[in-house]
């Protein structure tokens, strides 16, 4: 049976994630004292003790999943597994590439670093907003955001699973569009609780000096394709892997896509690795047939099964 492995983005954190590999494994004591040295920061004691106010800031987010996942993906890896494919939604795609040997997990934070703390400046140079749009066409979403002609800027950010758009872009913009959204019949519409309009224009100065670091990387090729969010297609070519990191950050993520395109490949299991169930839970809307589960924790990593 052709698995893949699928690494969460920012919202999937909780205070303690990662305690028992950092307790119980050789593997997690050295990356997590490795991350403390990168981040010059006792990430450590964020992630295992909070407060939840600082986990939940962008620059602290994004490299604490990455931590967590990627040493429970390589976890899996010394038991012997290995997927046929993987997949990360938004900062997730770092996880998988590190887990993929695209990069190591030194280099991967470094990225993760620049790309967080980049993406809070972008947020808080200029104010930004999110929303999840639930229960129209995703076309209708699009369609909206195309339409408006008020002032500043609003596009689709996550296509993350039929009748679930999240959009991206200025406030004033975000809010019309939401309005626009229930009038079209839109079950909810949600504001999300972000620094920043992430996956929109408004991200261009993270994407630039995110680029000026990828462009002095050699990325490896991946051991294994990973569907990316962009273009929702396998590619394992550092080159490629370099050109959808850069794109990422102004452009939708292409998760409903990306499932889909999984399957037609040929997957027909899938594992969460990571903290949260937020993927699990996509799939089920996705496809109620995919069958899913989750690692995220040492427990499940000694007890997992394709």
């Amino acid at each position: 049976m052709k698995s893949a492995w699928l690494f969460p983005g920012q919202a999937s954190q909780n205070i303690g994630m990662g305690k028992d590999i950092f307790d119980h494994t050789d593997l997690g004591k050295h990356y997590f004292e490795s991350a403390n040295d990168i981040m010059e920061c006792d990430i450590q004691s964020i992630i295992f003790n909070g407060p939840e106010e600082k986990l939940k800031q962008t620059q602290y987010t994004q490299p604490a999943i990455y931590i967590v996942s990627v040493i429970l993906g390589e976890l899996l890896k010394a038991k012997g597994f290995s997927p046929n494919a993987v997949a990360g939604h938004s900062l997730g795609e770092y996880s998988s590439l590190s887990v993929a040997n695209a990069f190591d997990f030194e280099t991967g934070l470094s990225l993760v670093k620049i790309r967080a703390e980049n993406m809070a400046k972008a947020g808080a140079a200029q104010e930004g907003a999110m929303a999840a749009i639930i229960g129209i066409e995703d076309e209708t979403v699009s369609e909206l955001c195309s339409n408006y002609s008020g002032n500043g800027v609003v596009v689709p950010a996550n296509y993350n699973s039929p009748g679930q758009v999240v959009i991206s872009g200025s406030p004033t913009a975000v809010k019309s569009v939401m309005d626009s959204a229930k009038a079209s019949g839109a079950r909810m519409t949600v504001q999300l609780n972000v620094s920043g309009a992430f996956h929109s224009p408004l991200m261009a100065p993270a994407r630039e000096a995110l680029a000026d670091s990828l462009d002095s990387l050699e990325i490896s090729d991946s051991l294994f394709p990973i569907f990316t969010n962009v273009d929702a297609k396998p590619i394992t070519k550092g080159h490629e892997i370099k050109d959808s990191l850069i794109r990422q950050l102004e452009n939708p993520v292409l998760w409903s896509k990306s499932i889909l395109s999984m399957k037609g490949f040929g997957i027909e299991s899938f594992t969460e690795v990571g903290p949260g169930k937020i993927l699990q839970g996509l799939n089920k809307r996705i496809d109620r047939k995919i069958a899913s589960q989750g690692v995220e924790s040492l427990k499940q990593v000694e007890h997992f099964n394709v």
